[in-house]
């Protein structure tokens, strides 16, 4: 094996281990709500996680629209520093029958939008809380969430997932209730790409945690397969004087 062909291997091993980081961390990188599965009949606290994934724009405002067909009975927010917050309440085109009696009005979008420099700049993500409740009875509800950026752009997280469980390419949060989340779900709603907006903190979950670990691990390869092939050449050198 001649040098530029051992430098050729080394190069491509070490790109290969970057790729192995880059590849799950841009797919990765979409608005989530965890968790993604509460009880029926419960009040659960949901947190949408909100990546920026422009590299020029910010993001100003999110909504998210809450189910009308199986509505919950109420919901509050959690305040983020820089950010106002509205739950907006409508009447229902049709009516549900609860145990509770016939629902008629309920919770259909909460709206955040940022004041002064609080937007989620490039690279950064921000967390939004709310409280739901009860839970309806019934598979899944989808939130379907809309991103606004700072030059006007729209990120519409609507699709749903079809029957071959392929994610769609702007996937809509699902929070999953007698429903089980399609296996992948959980992996698919690590988002390790961005750093938390000023003002908050987070940890990453498991998930995250073995997706930082296999990236880890295969820059690890990279590199070592570079320092192998280093090594070969200069033996080869030494073996040649």
């Amino acid at each position: 094996m001649n040098k530029r062909t051992i430098l050729r291997v080394g190069a491509a091993l070490a790109a290969a281990g970057l790729l192995s980081i880059s590849a799950p961390l841009a797919a990765s990188a979409h608005v989530r709500v965890n968790p993604d599965q509460a009880a029926a009949g419960s009040y659960s606290t949901l947190v949408f996680k909100v990546p920026t994934e422009s590299a020029t724009a910010s993001t100003t405002k999110v909504e998210v629209d809450l189910p009308t067909d199986t509505p919950f009975g109420s919901v509050s927010y959690q305040p983020v520093p820089g950010w106002t917050a509205e739950v907006t309440n409508s009447t229902l085109a049709t009516p549900v029958v609860t145990d509770d009696g016939t629902v008629t009005e309920a919770p259909t979008k909460v709206t955040w939008t940022a004041t002064g420099d609080a937007a989620i700049k490039p690279g950064e993500f921000q967390q939004f809380t709310i409280s739901a409740g009860p839970i309806p009875d019934t598979g899944s509800v989808t939130l379907p969430a809309h991103q606004t950026y700072s030059d006007g752009s729209v990120v519409d997280w609507s699709e749903a997932t079809p029957a071959s469980g392929e994610e769609p390419e702007y996937p809509a949060p699902v929070l999953y209730i007698s429903d089980t989340p399609p296996a992948d779900e959980t992996a698919a709603g690590a988002s390790v790409s961005a750093t938390p907006a000023a003002g908050t903190t987070a940890s990453p979950s498991g998930t995250e945690a073995a997706v930082i670990g296999v990236g880890i691990g295969g820059l690890a390869l990279g590199a070592i397969a570079l320092v192998v092939s280093v090594i070969a050449l200069t033996r080869r050198r030494t073996d040649r004087g």
